[in-house]
This record gives C-alpha cells, sequence and structure tokens, in this order.
C-alpha cells in the first residue's frame, strides 16, 4: 500500500499546468521582441556604416589634398556647388556626377565605401566596371568646403559631414 502511495506523490505536470507555463513564456518572448525591436537595431546599424563611409570619403579626399600640395582630386572639379542638387558619387558620369575613386583608391581609401542598402558593389574596388555609391557631394561655393551626405539614411536620420 505505501508504494501505491508514493507513485501518485511523483505525478507529472498536468497538461493544464504546461500550457500556463507555454503561454507565460509566449508572452515574454513577444514582450523581449517588442522591447529588442530589431528591425531598428538593423536600421541603426546600417546608418553607422553610411556616417563611417561618408566620414570616410572625405578623409580620402583631403589626405589627397595634404599628399599633392593642397590640389585637390581632378576628378572633383565638376562637382556641384549646389546643395539643393549635389552631385552624385558613381563611375557614371553624367551632369555633375563625378568618380573620384580613381585618384583616392587604393592610394587613399583601400575601396569606395558603398551605401549599405542603396549602392552597387560591382567595380568599386577596382575603379573598373559600373558603380554607384548612394552617397552625394558638393562643394560650397563660398567656403570650398566639401559635403558628403548618405540620402537613403533609414529612421529619418539625416547623415551629412562638411569639411
Amino acid at each position: 500500500m505505501t508504494k501505491h502511495k508514493q507513485r501518485q506523490a511523483q505525478g507529472g505536470f498536468t497538461l493544464i499546468e504546461l500550457l500556463i507555463v507555454i503561454g507565460i513564456l509566449a508572452i515574454l518572448l513577444a514582450i523581449t521582441l517588442f522591447a529588442l525591436n530589431p528591425t531598428a537595431h538593423f536600421q541603426d546599424s546600417r546608418n553607422t556604416q553610411r556616417r563611417s563611409d561618408v566620414v570616410a570619403i572625405l578623409d580620402g579626399i583631403y589626405e589627397y589634398e595634404a599628399a599633392n600640395k593642397g590640389n585637390l582630386p581632378p576628378t572633383l572639379s565638376g562637382v556641384s556647388t549646389n546643395s539643393a542638387s549635389p552631385s552624385a558619387i558613381t563611375s557614371v558620369v553624367s551632369g555633375t556626377n563625378v568618380n573620384p575613386c580613381s585618384d583616392l583608391v587604393p592610394s587613399y581609401l583601400a575601396d569606395m565605401p558603398i551605401d549599405p542598402t542603396s549602392g552597387s558593389r560591382a567595380g568599386a574596388t577596382s575603379c573598373a566596371g559600373v558603380y554607384t555609391t548612394g552617397y552625394k557631394i558638393y562643394k560650397d561655393a563660398t567656403s570650398s568646403r566639401f559635403t558628403v551626405n548618405a540620402p537613403s539614411a533609414e529612421n529619418s536620420a539625416t547623415i551629412s559631414v562638411t569639411r
């Protein structure tokens, strides 16, 4: 008789108890995913890459200038001076679009920075082929300072650096 009572005391969880625990875990998981918002984190990381790329482009331009006695890269001679319609940095030069790749890569930049979502990488390392960086540049007519911006920034961010 005592063995029978011991078996009854060792019984497992009931189906109801298991369903309640699974339900609580599902609610906690949903709250955690909502609080973490992975989409926003991915967008923020792409924006961080864009900021880094914009700074790298400007650094490359000014490193070229420092190494060449104050002369700017010749490919930037046609850059737009209108902030409302900046030049696209691309291999296809038309209108005010510019291609500083041959002046900057590989001496001042390892390769042309490409926007994580709107750029196309083909040819950006070797400056051969067709590529679009996804970044835009203009030169202030009065101060001669360059501004590079990332028009594809996410989360309503504005990424623009002037030097």
